[in-house]
């Protein structure tokens, strides 16, 4: 197999390397301090996880996955003890018809200023955010939440407008979750939605040690009193990592760069080629997979995405027909060099999924079909990924599996036939004129779409947006790749984007529950556009019979056997509408340097999650272990 060559790429990285890139943790000794890649703030000053802060640095500089705590952790890389207590003691105990849950909080857990954790903090938290909309968990809140009462110290009671069987799920983490406030600095602070929380006091096993003001890292430390946290009560021995640090890394040549030199312990993703080549060449390197394609796969669905409230996007003959003019397999090779888990259905083919979901639902998806209004077509294609296989065995030989229920695991089930004819079907049904090699909308005016991406931070995705770009640009509707960097999350919560790649649903992983994303889809949660639109409906889709399903999947246990009927109801509705294109699973390429921490987790050892923004790493980073033989420094 042949990989690129890193020499010259390294020569040309070195100017795109942080200037402070040797003397970030000057002072901190290396051999107790984890290095993990974090993307530059916008706002560094901002620690205030509850409210939005302008682009703030609560999910991706260590606060959220450090210091905060709620009552439930599920691990999604699943297993028999993915659920986990963390404040509370036991699991929600709902009455009869779902509309009280009551919750048992653990005794002896403080903040590390010293203020013991109660019950108060949690009432305190919700009434809060209810009373302050705009506040990042004040609208779930505000739609579920009649009253909150907390008899004693230990026991909170939440009455809620309705049935919600699936209640429990806002304070159950799983990327991350609502944070309990600490009532006795808040009720100080003033306007809730101002207060930058700085320096924060944390409920987890980490402070604040210091962070650079230009927003390039961040350093925690291990409290004195870690041993008070639910994630120290839960401990059987202490962790070993004293200190960690969040900084930014440069891009991903960069990374590879700062990971050989051995200053980044943990990335996020890079590069399918920096991957390959990290495994090639390193001595020191781990990954979740040991083989091809080596890469985590996050149980999240990396899609186009489409405003729905901008027309003509809000006409689901438009979304078909830009689904029917994408070649996938160009777009697997392009941004994954193939190392590519195709998803066709609204939910990543990760974790239970393709059992509970691909498998069961391959008849329903080959006989479906799509009235371009020429004619009826079976748009499905379930040999695509055999195919993607074929074109990528040659470079990675005996790696690429040939059995087909392996091959399904590794590539996906299959994807949608590109049929260039079939949308231009569908496009004359929705009124569109073509021109030349130009589509004209109903009005008259040029098609055109800005398709954005958020760059480097993800480059797999960033290459994934590129390719469809110019798909849809040959195909007559001229689309411009827009970069929105560091503003990608914030444009698209806003509505300010017509096309993007990214996601909008993830799931729960190792359960077949879809409520992680779906409970947020109910049209009571949608905003007008330029108002920031609650995670996780970023497309702002809407549809009564959307709301039918989950209003059903509300009203039965989270456990119940018909959850995985409810969740089909769903991916059926989402195959016939297409709000978004869904693409492939999220693997991320997410190296591991070794010199001085092992015990990373793995597909073998799945004992936590291991993204750097998953408020779940606090598992990881707590279970690490010191390498014996690293540099004593």
């Amino acid at each position: 197999m042949k990989f690129p060559r890193f020499a010259a790429i390294a020569l040309l990285s070195l100017a795109a390397l942080p200037a402070y890139a040797q003397d970030f943790i000057a002072g901190i000794p290396r051999n107790e301090t984890l290095i993990i890649q974090g993307t530059p703030q916008q706002n560094a000053d901002w620690f205030n996880v509850w409210a939005p802060g302008g682009g703030g640095s609560a999910n991706v500089n260590g606060l959220q996955q450090l210091t905060t705590d709620t009552f439930w952790f599920i691990n999604p890389e699943g297993g028999p003890d993915a659920w986990q207590n963390a404040l509370a003691t036991e699991p929600p105990a709902y009455n009869a018809d779902f509309t009280q849950m009551t919750v048992k909080l653990r005794k002896g857990i403080y903040w590390s200023d010293g203020v013991e954790f109660t019950s108060d903090d949690v009432a305190y938290t919700v009434k809060t955010q209810i009373d302050h909309p705009g506040m990042s968990w004040s609208a779930p809140f505000s739609v579920n939440v009649a009253s909150v009462e907390n008899p004693d110290p230990q026991t909170v009671i939440f009455h809620l407008k309705k049935p919600n069987s699936r209640f429990h799920t806002v304070f159950t983490v799983r990327w991350n979750a609502a944070w309990i406030m600490p009532k006795h600095v808040f009720e100080k602070a003033g306007d809730p939605l101002a207060f930058k929380n700085n320096p924060p006091v944390s409920l987890s096993a980490y402070v604040l040690q210091s962070y650079d003001k230009a927003g390039n890292w961040t350093i925690w430390k291990l409290r004195d009193d870690w041993q008070r946290t639910s994630i120290g009560m839960a401990a059987k021995e202490p962790p070993q990592v004293k200190y960690v640090v969040y900084r930014a890394a440069g891009n991903p040549e960069a990374r590879v760069i700062e990971q050989r030199n051995h200053n980044l312990d943990v990335i996020n993703d890079m590069a399918p080629e920096g991957m390959f080549a990290m495994m090639r060449d390193s001595k020191s390197v781990a990954s979740w997979l040991k083989g091809f394609p080596f890469a985590h796969p996050d149980p999240t669905l990396p899609s186009v995405l489409l405003n729905t409230k901008k027309p003509p996007f809000d006409n689901k003959d438009v979304r078909w027909a830009l689904a029917l003019m994408i070649d996938i397999r160009a777009v697997a090779l392009g941004s994954y060099r193939g190392a590519a888990n195709l998803a066709a259905l609204a939910t990543p083919p990760t974790g239970s999924a393709p059992d509970d979901y691909y498998a069961p639902m391959q008849d329903w998806l080959t006989n479906f079909e799509l009235d371009t209004g020429s004619r009826k077509i079976k748009p499905y294609d379930p040999n695509i990924s055999a195919q993607i296989a074929t074109m990528v065995r040659g470079q990675w030989g005996d790696q690429i599996p040939t059995d087909p229920k392996q091959l399904q695991r590794t590539f996906g089930f299959g994807w949608w036939k590109q049929d260039v004819q079939a949308a231009t079907e569908l496009l004359q049904k929705a009124g569109f004129k073509k021109s030349g090699n130009q589509w004209l909308k109903p009005d008259g005016t040029p098609f055109t779409i800005r398709l954005q991406v958020e760059g480097d931070a993800i480059p797999t995705l960033a290459r994934a947006g590129t390719v469809i770009a110019q798909q849809w640009s040959q195909n007559g509707i001229a689309t411009k790749v827009d970069v929105a960097g560091p503003t990608n999350g914030q444009r698209l919560s806003t509505g300010d984007y017509e096309a993007a790649i990214y996601w909008s649903i993830e799931t729960w992983g190792g359960h077949p529950d879809l409520s992680f994303f779906l409970d947020s889809y109910h049209s009571e949660f949608i905003k007008p556009l330029g108002q920031i639109q609650p995670p996780r409906n970023l497309q702002r889709w809407q549809d009564s019979r959307l709301d039918q399903i989950i209003a059903k999947n509300r009203s039965i246990a989270f456990d119940s056997p018909d959850v995985t009927k409810v969740g089909q109801d769903f991916l059926k509705l989402a195959v016939e509408e297409m709000p978004m294109i869904p693409l492939m699973a999220y693997n991320k390429f997410a190296p591991f340097d070794t010199t001085y921490w092992t015990n990373y987790p793995s597909a073998e050892n799945p004992y936590s999650a291991s993204g750097p923004n998953w408020a779940n790493i606090r598992y990881m980073v707590t279970g690490l272990k010191a390498n014996p033989d690293a540099p004593k420094n």
